[in-house]
Formats: C-alpha cells, structure tokens, sequence
C-alpha cells in the first residue's frame, strides 16, 4: 500500500509552474542543401543555440512573450523573424538563403560532447558510443569486451551467463545499471544478454570510483546504460541471421505530437540461438562402459536460448512543467537451457530454465524546477519477476547426445534423481519495487551540490511442485531491502581547469529470513514461522579530480573508500545460476585509487592523435567470490559465494586512438594486472581465475560516395588476446600438474563491414567473428563459439 501511495504522490506532482515554453525548428536551404553550425538567438533575453547536421534546433525554458529570432552562419545571410511563445511548445520552419561566391579555406568549431564531459570529471571512466555498433552484428557485451581495463567473461554463447571484470574486480564487484536503476530490477530476461546496442544512447563505465549520483554499492566499478531518449520522430527496425541459427531482431520508434508534447516511445527485440556450436579439449569427453574417457569434439546440444521484450512509455516531454514525464510498462521472457553445471565435465539433457518479468515504471525530470539552477529526477519501477528451473531427466547422457550404458549393458541414471542434483521444478517468484531520486542546486557555473538516493527492496518466494504437499506447506519466503543515500559536492574553478567532485555515502541493507517449524504448543503440534532478520549498516566516502594542465594533458585522480553489501542470490542462492545459498556471508570493503592522464588530442594535418593511461590500486578486504581451491571435483556443479579473504589488485590500463583524414580509425587499448592474496603463512597467492593480461585493437577505414553519392561502406578488423590463465589457486610450491587447468592463450581475430546506401536509411552489414576458429574460454575453462558469420539489415525511418 505505501509503495502505490508513493507512486499515486509523484504522478500528482504535476504543478502549474511558470508560463515557460520551448520554441524548435528546422532550417532548410533555398538549393537543397544542408548548412552547418548555424546560430539560432533569441534577442531579446540573449539565449542561442546551434541547430544540428540536419538543420534542426531547439531552445528550451523561453517565456511567453514575443520575440525576435536570428539565425546566422557562415555559409547563410543573416535573416531574422517575429514569433510569439504563448504555447507550450512552437515549432518554426525556416528557409535561409546561402551566400553566393561563399568560399572558406577552414573553420573549426568544437563542441564539448557528452562524451568529454563525462570523462574530463575526474573519474577513471570510459563513454562508449553505440552508434556505429548498432548498425553491426554486435551484442552490447562483445562492445564492453572491447573496453580498456573490462574483460566480460561467459558461460557459453548467447544468452550465458555473464561475469564483468574491471581492472581486477569482478562479479557483484561490479554494479550494472540501466539508466540509473539496478539492472537486478529487471531480472535475467532484460539484461545486457538480451537489450541490443541499437536501443542504448551510450554505456559508462566507471573503473574502482564509483561517482555518488549512481547510488549504489559498488564495490569495483560500475557499468551504466543509458538507453536512447532522442526527442526526433523516428522509427529503426533491424534483423540479423547468422551462425548457430542465431536470428535477433530489434526496432526502437519515437512519436512526438509537437502542439502538446505528448511523447510515444517504444523498443523491444527478440533473440534467438541454437547455440549448437562445437567444444573439445581436455573437459570434453565421454565416460565408456569400461570407465575410461574417451575425449571428443561435440557440439553443444542443450544450449539454446530464446528471449524477447520491450519497453512503451507514454507521457509529456519538453513541456513548461517537465523535461520529461513518462510511464511505461516493461516486460520481458527468456527460455535458456543449461549444456553444464559451473564446469564442461558433465553435459546436461533436458535441464533448462525460464523468467519472465513485468514491471510499471515511471520516470520524472525538470531543469530549472521552481528555480534557476534545481533539477530534481526520479525514477521508480514496481512489478513482478518469475524464474522457473526444470530438471526431470534421471538419464545420463553423453556429449553427442546418447544414453550412457554401463559395462552390462545397462542404461545409467543419475545417483541424485536429475542432471543437477535432486529433480525440480523449482520457481522463484521476486515483488520488485526500486526507486531512484535525485536533487541537485547549481549555485553558479562553479559550485553544485547533490543529493542522490536509491530504494531497492525484492519479496521472494520459493516453491517447488515436486516436493510433497507437507514440505511446499514450510517453504520459507526471503525478504531483501536496501537504501542508499549520498551527498555529493562539485566544484569547477581555475577558468574551469579544475573538476572536483567530494561525495560520501550511506548503506544500509535489511534482510529476513522466514522458515516455517514444527513446534508443541499445548500438546499441539503447531506451524510456527521463525524469522531470522538482520540489519547492516555501512559509510563510505571519496574523491575525484582533474586538472587541465595544457590543452592536450589532462591528469585524473580519484580515491574511494567503498562498500559492498552481498546481493540477494549470494545470500539466498540461486539454483539456476548454480549458487548455493549462504546467510553468514559479510560485506565486503575495498580502497580504491586511480591516477591517471589524458594526452590529446594532437593534430597535425590530416592525423589526429590520443592516448589516456590510468594506474589503480584496490586493496579489498573480506572479498565475496567462488571458494578458492587448490584441487577441484569436477562432479561438483553448484558452488556457494564466501568471503574469500583479503586481496589486493594493482595494475593499469592504456588507451591509443589515431585517425587520418576522419576515415581511417586505429584504437588500441590494453589492461594488466594483478590480484593477490595472502594466505595462513603470510605467502602472496594469486587468485585464480581472472584473465591479468588482456590486449584490444581495432581497424575502421571508411569509404565515402561508393557507388552513389552519400553512401559510406565501413570496413572494421578486431583483434582481442588473452595471456594464459589458471582457474585454480596453486596449491604452493608443488605446482605439478596445475597446467591442466590453465586456459591456453587467446588470439581472436574478427572481420566486418557495412554499407550505408545515399538514402542513408538502409544499412546492410556482415561479420565474421574468431575466422581462425580458434579456441576462445571463459569461466571455469567453458569454451566459447569458433567461427561464426553473421548477416544483418538496419532500415531507419527519420522525421515522419
């Protein structure tokens, strides 16, 4: 109840404010061309902006009145026109004349993007724009793959599970966010597996320091997608096919009445994947009648994966009373099967599992509200997620898909009743309800402070339909909230040289556990529920700063005391993930730091050059991972999360981008370092595991005017290597045979290209990924796809 009456509060926030509006448009030319950079002022209060590549513009907060409206360029004659804002929102079509004999020999103009904002606050982060990987085969997690100092670790092809690595910290280490909002809101089923890069605007990633408007606990970094809010009508639908008869299909749309503000938005995609690709190697093999192992090259045979979903919101945007003001309803379905437990030992037959999710969600923002200089926002999501795991084959079975037969002659069955322990039909049914707010006051161009806070609380429920009717009658429920608040202070000085940002943070994580018992009262044998609840409580605090020293280097430093709490599957387990379930697990600490310096860009005709390098420190205490064995039974497929002790991660990563004549492109990027801990004996180990070694680069010349005028064929070439690894702890000085757990070197390599056509609404693009079919691992030695070729057609519908 209190949860809809919050939500019935915000929806009659709706406030008559002052009589402001918006006045947009679009300059065209008299000969059919496009200007560029062309400045639109209004004179009379001395606002401007700059109209974009397509002509259009928009200026934002303009009170009712009339004005007069200039518009000026190089390339135009200055023309000036009468309006009158006395609606909400105005739209002007404008028609400039271009100056005759109009001859320049160069003109640079720069705009600081979104982009250089974010990275030039201090932190140790990189912006990802998806622009050009949505128009390629690519799924969101190969883009962060290729990220200096991120390392995306899987448990197969599509849909796998999926383990973030940055600069040494990983797992629920490193928080994932879609706009803000935990992306554990969502579930399994809308996840960065399943949301294309075409539906997301850019990613953040923030290395160690986390900055405090993402109120979480993040303990590592942090991941931020922020999905597409472009205000242009417009409409893009894509299809892909491709290896593993992997088919995926996407659009996104806009809608935006201009009178009222009234805003339509959509997206939603569908992915599909046999999944069926081939392993071998020393995990993959076949138990004979006689005991022996017979080692194989199989295709994976219980791997698909099937998920969909979508995101309509209806509201008001760019209206006198709210930037934006939307609600919306998401949901989502996944149908994954499971090939394996957390190792390629023991192949799986008819396991699989399923979620599905629901959710009403809400969002709100306001620049200037009330006030010049006060921008609330908020964000809210309640609803519903499902996740159900089927396990009834008693049957064992082989890597090529057969009955295993004993050396009778008999069929074998599993000891435990299924492929993974005991037989289940297991739910787990989550209430989810997350709200993000946020308060920030500019005093002036140089001082800002802001206020951030993020509720996040899930009701679980546990069932199983095979258990009898007396054990579902004393399935326990497990209850998890959390809030966390922080305070944040920015300061910009020294001709905005200087970027501060002082944040601290407040943790506070409630859990209950209820299990039903058997107990006499009064000679009665009565159900009574026994709850066993805790309440944590935890502060952290930090620093970022950067200094422009010249105009090409730039030095960062960031600092961070940080806390994080365990998630809700590491205390509660998780059969579909393989976790068991552990209570007394504890909160984990870690103390960050960063240095790092940004140098360029330098140019020199045609050449364009840039590097940026950041070193890092994260000394941890009580870290929460998988147990660390020195010996592994591969029979065992479901592991806990411990606190695995302390541990320390130091290294840096490096960054190169070279363009020539803005169509070729040269990135290269590469991260080491390395993770330690101490044991009983005072002895340094490294932990297990974790790929210390990675290097990135990648090639992209673009051809221009290619069989019509307007078109751009893209050519990409990528190159990804991982040094050899272990994925179990050494057991000391006596390291005989621990090379049969390393996960050999890794050099993948990938080709591309796409075609934009002159309409610039039809793109067709083609990949062909690891085209040596080289043997690619992740997690616990699981073997990755080899080659794979994929086809792929983006039609975009613009300004309708």
């Amino acid at each position: 109840m209190k949860k809809c009456f919050f939500l019935f509060f915000v929806l009659n926030t709706v406030l008559s404010f002052a009589q402001n509006g918006t006045v947009s448009g679009k300059i065209e030319s008299n000969d059919a061309q496009s200007f560029s950079n062309v400045n639109v002022i209004v004179k009379e209060i001395n606002k401007s902006a700059v109209a974009d590549q397509d002509g259009n513009f928009l200026l934002e907060n303009i009170p009712y009145g009339k004005y007069t409206l200039e518009f000026s360029s190089l390339e135009t004659d200055k023309k000036a026109i009468a309006i009158e804002v006395k609606v909400p929102t105005n739209f002007i079509p404008v028609v400039l004349l271009r100056k005759t004999n109009f001859q320049i020999d160069e003109v640079v103009i720069k705009k600081e993007s979104t982009k250089s904002q974010i990275e030039g606050k201090g932190f140790a982060v990189n912006v990802i724009e998806t622009k050009q990987a949505g128009l390629r085969n690519l799924q969101t997690i190969e883009l962060l793959n290729r990220t200096a100092g991120v390392r995306i670790r899987q448990n197969g092809g599509l849909g796998s599970d999926a383990n973030f690595n940055i600069n040494g910290m990983s797992g629920n280490a490193v928080k994932i966010f879609i706009d803000g909002i935990p992306a554990s809101t969502y579930g399994s089923s809308f996840d960065l597996n399943s949301i294309p890069p075409a539906m997301i605007e850019r990613i953040e990633v923030y290395k160690g320091v986390v900055p405090g408007h993402l109120s979480e606990d993040a303990l590592g970094g942090a991941i931020n997608v922020i999905l597409k809010k472009g205000m242009r009508n417009n409409l893009n639908v894509a299809a892909s096919y491709g290896s593993f008869n992997t088919a995926q299909t996407n659009f996104s749309g806009l809608y935006r009445f201009e009178n009222s503000g009234f805003t339509i938005k959509s997206s939603g995609f569908l992915n599909y994947s046999d999944n069926d690709y081939e392993v071998w190697g020393n995990m993959v093999y076949n138990i004979l009648p006689n005991g022996r192992r017979e080692f194989v090259k199989a295709k994976r045979r219980n791997d698909a994966y099937r998920s969909m979903g979508g995101v309509i919101e209806l509201g008001y945007t760019d209206v006198k009373w709210a930037d934006n003001f939307l609600i919306g309803i998401t949901a989502s379905d996944a149908y994954k099967e499971d090939q394996h437990g957390v190792f390629m030992t023991i192949p799986y037959k008819g396991r699989f599992n399923e979620s599905d999710a629901q959710l009403v969600n809400l969002n709100y923002s306001k620049k200037d509200f009330l006030t010049k200089g006060l921008e609330v926002n908020l964000q809210a999501i309640y609803g519903q997620r499902n996740r159900m795991i089927n396990d009834t084959v008693r049957g064992v079975y082989d890597w090529d898909g057969n009955r295993a037969y004993d050396i009778n002659g008999n069929p074998v069955f599993s000891n435990t009743g299924a492929q993974q322990g005991a037989a289940t039909l297991a739910t787990i049914k989550r209430d989810v309800f997350s709200v993000r707010s946020g308060v920030s006051y500019a005093f002036n161009d140089n001082h800002k402070i802001l206020v951030n806070n993020l509720f996040n609380t899930v009701d679980r429920k546990d069932d199983d339909e095979l258990k009898s009717v007396l054990e579902r009658n004393f399935q326990g429920t497990r209850d998890l909230s959390k809030t966390i608040t922080s305070l944040t202070y920015e300061f910009v000085g020294f001709n905005d040289k200087l970027k501060t940002s002082l944040f601290g943070k407040y943790y506070q994580q409630k859990i209950e556990r209820m299990n039903p018992i058997v107990e006499q009262i009064n000679g009665v044998n009565t159900r009574v529920e026994q709850v066993v609840s805790s309440n944590k409580k935890a502060e952290g605090y930090g620093i970022a700063a950067s200094y422009i020293i010249t105009p090409t280097v730039t030095v960062l430093a960031s600092a961070e005391k940080a806390v994080r709490m365990p998630n809700e599957n590491e205390v509660f387990g998780d059969a579909g993930d393989n976790i068991v379930e552990n209570p007394n697990i504890k909160n984990e600490t870690s103390e960050n730091v960063n240095l790092g310096f940004k140098l360029g860009t330098f140019e020199f005709k045609k050449h364009a050059l840039s590097f940026a390098v950041n070193g890092f420190i994260r000394d941890i205490q009580d870290r929460i991972g998988r147990p660390v064995q020195t010996l592994i039974n591969s029979n065992i497929q479901v592991l806990p999360y411990v606190n695995q002790g302390n541990a320390k991660s130091k290294g840096f990563d490096f960054e190169l981008n070279y363009t020539f004549d803005n169509n070729l492109n040269f990135t290269f990027n590469t991260s080491k370092f390395e993770l330690t801990t101490t044991d009983i004996y005072n002895r340094k180990r490294a932990l297990p595991n974790e790929p210390f070694f990675t290097i990135n680069a990648g090639l992209n010349y673009t051809f221009k005017d290619l069989l019509g005028k307007k078109s751009k064929l893209n050519v990409f070439y990528n190159y990804f290597f991982v040094d050899t690894f272990n994925y179990i702890m050494s057991p000391g000085s006596n390291n005989a045979g621990l090379d049969y757990f390393d996960i050999p070197q890794q050099n993948i390599q990938d080709l591309g290209l796409s075609y934009m056509f002159p309409n610039n609404k039809l793109i067709i693009s083609f990949d062909a990924k690891n085209i040596f079919n080289k043997q690619a691992f992740d997690n616990m030695g699981v073997q990755k796809p080899g080659s794979a070729f994929y086809l792929k057609l983006n039609y975009v519908f613009n300004n309708f």
